[in-house]
């Protein structure tokens, strides 16, 4: 597992040093060509990629944009896998989440989504400064697969889909405002009047 992991990791320093960059995703081609981005840690790593992917393939992004991504959480878990010999070794599952969404008009929620990605790196006590360069370096790899992820969803999505979306959004919303204000009017109607306060006559 280690050899197939340094193996990945050495191909994609190769790739790196040769010019490929996260364009390399293919230059997919996006319907859209508009798109604000926005995330929780305006410049994370994740988000400066993100954008760097969009405009690398004709992708104007910038705030006030007709819709707009947002990166609500990055996330990462770490468990053991499994032990080698004397548990001076043992072998760990990377997983690392990111959830997203599509905002339009008015700031409504048009779609949700998350997507995962995990690999294995060994870490061994007798070499622990190797294995903090392994975890690193496989941290780095599946960021830039769950970036790939996130760029073929978005390769999917048509502004005409986005435009339905946001007509159904904005239907939902009216109608739970209508909703609400009836409520409020009910519970209006249903409150006893007050009394006047009975007046007596000065001796």
């Amino acid at each position: 597992m280690m050899k197939r992991n340094l193996l990945v990791i050495g191909l994609a320093g190769l790739l790196s040093a040769c010019g490929f960059q996260l364009r390399g995703t293919g230059d997919v081609q996006f319907a859209l060509k508009e798109l604000d981005v926005s995330a929780r840690d305006a410049y994370g790593e994740t988000v400066q990629q993100v954008r760097e992917v969009l405009e690398n393939n004709d992708v104007r992004v910038y705030p006030g944009a007709p819709y707009k991504l947002v990166i609500r959480s990055e996330s990462e878990n770490i468990r053991t896998a499994s032990f080698s010999g004397g548990a001076r070794s043992a072998e760990f599952e990377l997983s690392m989440m990111l959830d997203y969404e599509i905002r339009g008009a008015q700031n409504l929620l048009l779609a949700n989504n998350r997507v995962e990605v995990q690999n294995y790196y060994l870490q061994d006590d007798n070499n622990l400064t190797g294995s903090d360069q392994e975890a690193a370096q496989v941290r780095s790899e599946l960021r830039r697969e769950l970036i790939q992820q996130l760029t073929r969803n978005l390769q999917q999505i048509t502004p005409a889909q986005l435009d339905q979306l946001q007509q159904t959004a904005e239907a939902r919303a009216k109608a739970e405002a209508e909703a609400l204000e009836a409520a409020r009017r009910t519970r209006e109607s249903q409150v006893a009047p007050q009394q006047s306060p009975i007046e007596l006559p000065i001796q």
